[in-house]
């Protein structure tokens, strides 16, 4: 019985980009950085945003603001790299996500999770896995896969490669 309680409960990382928050499975996350001494490359896209030295390794750092088109993400205090991994096709790319802070680890149970809004045709949001709640407030839940593309895959290579 507590078995079947636990599998039925899904964890995921909360954090917030301006005034929203987002989620993503706590499986796909390695850990939470304060460092935010990013190193840029240059010819890349503006969103990513460098590269910064995790223990001996290059790991490319997205701003996920300019991702999904807001404002830059400004460095302050709260402001972290959650460093995660991600699977495009057959590949895993290690990948630092810029974020303005951490909340909390939420369980939110499958049941409470709604499919994400349809926008119309012309806008993608198979990137967002469902929309879940905490308090009065949706929380965007992401599929880390879903945010980047192969061709971002490839920038990520390219840039670690350099």
């Amino acid at each position: 019985m507590a078995e079947t309680n636990i599998e039925a409960l899904n964890q995921y990382l909360t954090f917030t980009l301006g005034d929203e928050l987002f989620a993503v499975d706590i499986g796909s996350v390695r850990e939470i950085l304060d460092d935010k001494n990013i190193t840029k490359i240059p010819r890349t896209p503006t969103y990513m945003r460098g590269v910064l030295n995790l223990r001996g390794h290059a790991v490319p750092v997205v701003d996920l603001r300019l991702k999904f088109g807001m404002a830059p993400t400004e460095m302050t205090v709260n402001t972290c790299v959650i460093i995660t991994e991600i699977t495009l096709g057959d590949e895993k790319a290690v990948l630092g996500a810029l974020a303005d802070s951490v909340q909390e680890v939420l369980e939110i149970e499958p049941g409470h999770i709604s499919p994400p809004p349809r926008m119309g045709t012309a806008i993608n949001v198979k990137f967002i896995k469902g929309m879940g709640k905490r308090n009065d407030r949706f929380v965007m839940i992401l599929d880390i896969d879903e945010v980047f593309s192969a061709e971002d895959l490839a920038l990520v290579q390219e840039a670690v490669a350099a």
